[in-house]
């Protein structure tokens, strides 16, 4: 018995062992089918290689790290002939903001480094940022063509959830922070360009326009003249709430009156301003143009206290897309209001495939460089000195 039974144990081991080796065997007569297959395969291989320089420039394009100095230009920008570039500038320290690095974008056209060059800073509107706002309203072609830089200086997201200035809100943790940074950047980027620091421009669209009017308001000293596109009326608002308000009506106070509060107007240098609104504007009403025409007459001695002419005459000149009231004093024009027939909340002349502007009317950018370029804020010292 334990005979049988050891060689029942035997043969099943040898089943064992003869089923455990037919595996074993199998790779040994498949192994050469592996070359085999990878040498059908090697036919399909220069396939490869014949696509692969087709599709290497666009991912070095798309993957190559793009420094703040050579981003993407703008479509506007692309048709200019000039340099846009993208950085940051490190402003001083406000009100609860010990890092305070304001992002913007600068374009210089050919031929910047020949000779001290104007500069016009654009203040773009909510939801914009200085891609769009160049494209929109095409300033770099101007730029271009008359041989001026431009500036964009560009609110975070960090700041404000829809790219808004803080226009309302003079402490220094809100709107007179960030206007007090845009100068810093101001002075950074005229002393480094050396570009002409007696004709430094000022123009903003909308919450742009409103913290244009702060800036010019507060920093007369720094900048020549200012442009004004669907702008609120300077001082009434002082909160967001109030804000709303004021850009749906207009000021219940005499525009005039908030002006004489806010500065003493005897000592105030003056501000040429040029001020363009559409006449259909539902966001903020035109009767705000028409406030900021009082006030920045105020402010360049055309009228008194009492909203009285004090000098100077009006020519106004009804065209077929507007109406346009030129205020002159001694023989110079010192306040431009142009108001746009059939226009709503957008920048005149500008690129309608961006959003806020629209072709309708003139071209915006034109007329302020048109008035601009009549204005210089003569100071004392060299222009270094001046923005030191």
């Amino acid at each position: 018995m334990p005979k049988s039974l050891t060689n029942l144990w035997l043969r099943g081991l040898r089943r064992l062992i003869s089923s455990n080796t037919e595996p074993l065997r199998a790779p040994k007569t498949r192994a050469p089918a592996k070359p085999k297959r990878a040498k059908t395969a090697k036919p399909v291989q220069p396939v490869k290689p014949a696509s692969a320089p087709k599709a290497a420039p666009a991912q070095r394009s798309a993957t190559r790290p793009v420094p703040h100095e050579s981003r993407v230009r703008p479509r506007a920008s692309a048709w200019a002939r000039g340099k846009w570039a993208r950085s940051f500038h490190s402003a001083p320290p406000t009100a609860g903001r010990f890092v305070n690095h304001l992002s913007y974008a600068l374009y210089l056209p050919p031929g910047a480094a020949l000779e001290r060059m104007p500069l016009v800073v654009m203040l773009h509107g909510c939801k914009q940022n200085a891609d769009q706002f160049a494209q929109g309203t095409r300033i770099n072609l101007l730029a271009d063509r008359y041989g001026f830089a431009v500036l964009y200086p560009e609110q975070s997201k960090h700041e404000h959830a829809h790219r808004c200035w803080r226009w309302y809100d003079e402490s220094g943790a809100a709107g007179g922070g960030e206007a007090a940074s845009v100068v810093s950047l101001v002075k950074a980027v005229v002393a480094q360009h050396r570009l002409d620091g007696e004709r430094v421009y000022l123009a903003g669209m909308s919450a742009g326009a409103g913290l244009a009017a702060l800036l010019a308001v507060r920093y007369p000293s720094v900048f020549a003249a200012v442009g004004l596109h669907s702008g609120v009326v300077f001082g009434e608002a002082h909160s967001a709430i109030s804000a709303m308000d004021v850009m749906r009506r207009g000021s219940r106070s005499d525009p005039v009156a908030l002006i004489d509060a806010a500065v003493d107007v005897r000592s105030y240098p003056g501000m040429p301003a040029v001020i363009v609104h559409g006449e259909l504007d539902s966001v903020v009403a035109s009767a705000n143009a028409d406030q900021l025409t009082s006030q920045f007459l105020r402010l360049n001695g055309f009228i008194d206290a009492t909203g009285a002419r004090r000098a100077g005459e009006t020519r106004e000149e009804v065209q077929p897309d507007g109406v346009v009231r030129d205020f002159v004093k001694s023989g110079r024009r010192v306040v431009k209001t142009c108001i746009v027939r059939g226009l709503g909340h957008s920048w005149a002349g500008g690129d309608d495939t961006v959003a806020f502007h629209s072709s309708k009317g003139p071209d915006s950018a034109a007329v302020m460089w048109d008035f601009f370029k009549h204005q210089r804020r003569l100071k004392q010292g060299s222009p270094d000195e001046l923005l030191a």
